[in-house]
This record gives C-alpha cells, structure tokens and sequence, in this order.
C-alpha cells in the first residue's frame, strides 16, 4: 500500500475561453496519478461537508484512491490559477489545513505502507504540517519517503521560515523532487542543480537516495550516489501546464515502486541504484509529465499513455 498525505482542494481555472473548477491540490493530484498508474494507494487529506469536498472525494474514490478520513465541518479549500498565454499558471489560495488528531489512528493507517509520499502547502503551513512531519517520522522505519516542495510563496512568503521546514523534509526523504524555480526561490542566487546536490547531503547517515531537479522544456536531472543524470523533455503541444511536477512525482515514485525498491528494508538497494537505472526512470516521469501537459487541467496518464506517446 502506498500513503499520500497532504491537501486536497479545488482548482478554479481561469483561461482567457472562459473559467473551468476541478479537483486538485499537490498531493492529492500525485495519489491519483499513483493510483492511474495501477498502484494500490491511499489519501490521507481534509475537506469540507461541502459540494467541493464531495467533488473531492468522487474524484478520489473514481480513481481507486482510498479515503479513510471523513470530511469535516470546514470549508473545502480553493485554489484559483490565472493561465497566461504560453498556459502556465500563477496561483491564489483560500486555504483551511489541518487535520484531526490522528496519533490513535496512524498505527492502523500506516501499518501496511511501504512508501509515503508528501509536499507542497501540507508540509510548511500549519497547524497542519506539525500532524504531517508526525507521519513521515512514524511511517520513517518501515516506509521509503517522498517528497516534493512544490513552494507556494503566495501562501507562504517568508523563505527565511520556509527554507528549513522544507530542509526537515529532505532530511527524511528517500526519493525528493524539486522544480528549478522552488529551488531558486528557496536559494536565491544559487545554482538549483547545487542546491540540489546539497540536498543529497541533508539528513543522517547519506541523506536522500534520489534528488531530482524538473526543469520545464529542458528536462529533468537527477543525482544518485552513482552519479548526475538528465534526459529530454518529450516535446508535446503544451494546454496547460497544470499538474505537471505532480504527474511526474507520481511516475518517480512508480518507477522506484516497479523495482521493487520501496519499504525501508529496501533503503540500502535503494541508494545503490546506478545511473542507468535512474536514466529509464526519469525518462518514465518525463513522459508522463508530458501527457499531462498536452490536455488540460491536473489530469496525469495511466500506463498505457505514458506508453503510448507520440511526441511533436
């Protein structure tokens, strides 16, 4: 079983054609991307009693996503993204997250997870973040650990604060993936494939085994304790570029999942992957980021099309 825990929220999409609301939100986009891509997964996230937070849970339960948290008497949070003529989106936020005392119920929840995946707003906002750290440490000796920041500075704008929850995570990780814009807004001025390489370092004895870095129509990069890696870009006709790094964190972690190389017994394996290895991953995630690219909305591929592409 594979945990994804993290917001879930509505997506209200303005485009110059006209204005399209769908359910979104980093994390809970990677548990359907996850489930799309035939993996048993769970959701462990907040919404409201509310005709969003029922959109919400349709939408997860149509993918095959578990979801063991009822709603709660709180709003469903929104996101509005504004397209800009090349469909990339800029973001506001009506956010509530927090979730409910889950100390009783995370022996149960997380007993038969080998990989849980988190990021974005649920790991820096709280009172939310506090429950999710929580998480990762509890599931941390039976369980690899994803994680993606996926920085949202309109929500939280002080980097001084953000930069070392973000830290605390990588820390923890097994597998990371960052945007070259997270890291330049984490670290200004700084090279995002340096700061990357720092990242391979965080954390106790090795740090994470796997740090890749997206960066758009240039293709991902990644570091392992083998060596660096990049592939291309699939080049696709762009609709937007709504849900991207999610469906490629999704298909990094299926990629590690496919070889059998989740659960912490498998740690040591899992930072002995070489470079090749690693090559046909990203190539896997880049593809599949490239599907997702080519419809609208946060819409990430089953196998079959990541399989099936036909780049331009």
């Amino acid at each position: 079983m594979l945990t994804v825990i993290g917001e879930g929220l509505i997506d209200v999409v303005h485009k110059p054609t006209g204005t399209e609301a769908h359910p979104g939100g980093s994390p809970l986009n990677v548990a359907i991307g996850l489930a799309r891509l035939d993996h048993p997964v769970q959701f462990l996230g907040r919404y409201g009693d509310d005709p969003n937070g029922r959109l919400l849970t349709e939408h997860l339960k149509g993918a095959g996503v578990l979801v063991p948290l009822p709603p709660d008497e709180s709003p469903t949070s929104v996101a509005t993204a504004e397209l800009d003529h090349k469909g990339a989106a800029t973001y506001m936020f009506d956010l509530d997250w927090h979730l409910p005392d889950l100390r009783d119920r995370l022996s149960t929840l997380l007993g038969a997870t080998t990989l849980l995946h988190t990021g974005s707003i649920a790991t820096v906002l709280e009172p939310g973040a506090a429950q999710v750290l929580s998480a990762v440490e509890r599931a941390r000796p039976r369980a690899t650990i994803g994680f993606d920041p996926n920085c949202r500075p309109t929500i939280t704008t002080d980097r001084e604060a953000v930069r070392p929850l973000v830290e605390r995570f990588v820390a923890l990780a097994d597998v990371v993936k960052a945007s070259d814009e997270d890291l330049e807004w984490l670290y200004p001025g700084v090279d995002p494939l340096e700061s990357a390489r720092r990242w391979k370092g965080l954390g106790v004895p090795e740090g994470p085994s796997i740090v890749v870095v997206t960066r758009g129509g240039d293709g991902p990069w990644g570091i392992c304790a083998a060596g660096e890696v990049e592939v291309p870009a699939a080049k696709v006709r762009v609709a937007d570029t709504v849900g991207a790094g999610d469906s490629f964190m999704s298909a990094l972690l299926s990629g590690v999942v496919d070889r059998e190389l989740d659960g912490a017994q498998r740690r040591s394996e899992l930072r002995r992957i070489d470079a090749d290895e690693l090559r046909r991953i990203l190539d896997f995630a880049a593809r599949a980021a490239a599907v997702t690219v080519s419809r609208p909305g946060a819409n990430p591929p089953t196998r079959a099309e990541v399989r099936d592409i036909l780049p331009l």
